[in-house]
């Protein structure tokens, strides 16, 4: 038999955050769900119920009330995890930001843009800087650098006159 839970008193304003927070489509859905198992067992329902209902197992619904008797509303945002930190010095995020900011021709490459990949190779191999493609992204949208899918088109163009258009 599945221990008894027991969940503190909600204060009405944590009555009110948990209730807007489960019922939301624009919050991210683990805070969601989070939200409705406080809720769900505020209701006197059991963990048992709680776990089939949200398809989960009974020791995350146990988890998930103990954090919140804990830590109350904090609970539901994600905590801090264990793992590798950045490894990265400033010196060398620094180097990073600048090889984006500078055109590939100024460095000797034959291309007109950088790519994420193509950066990604550059920093690897010039910079001896080990670096993958995501954490390369994370690092330049922390700058507010965003890279953006680049587009081609193997089709004919749409205008039948782009080559006069465009000139020599």
């Amino acid at each position: 038999m599945p221990k008894p839970i027991v969940l503190r008193s909600l204060t009405e304003k944590e009555r009110k955050t948990l209730e807007k927070l489960s019922k939301s489509q624009t919050a991210p859905a683990r805070q969601v769900e989070r939200a409705k198992t406080v809720l769900l067992a505020h209701a006197k329902m059991r963990v048992v119920e709680i776990a089939k209902k949200l398809d989960r197992t009974h020791a995350t619904i146990y988890r998930r009330l103990r954090l919140f008797n804990e830590l109350g509303l904090e609970s539901l945002n994600d905590q801090q995890r264990a793992g590798r930190p950045a490894t990265y010095s400033e010196e060398e995020r620094g180097l990073m930001i600048q090889t984006a900011r500078t055109h590939p021709h100024e460095l000797g490459r034959a291309y007109n843009h950088w790519t994420l990949d193509r950066l990604v190779e550059y920093i690897n191999q010039e910079l001896q800087i080990g670096i993958s493609r995501s954490q390369l992204g994370k690092v330049l949208e922390a700058e507010g650098l965003r890279w953006y899918q680049e587009e081609t088109y193997f089709t004919e163009r749409p205008d039948p006159q782009f080559a006069e258009k465009r000139g020599p």
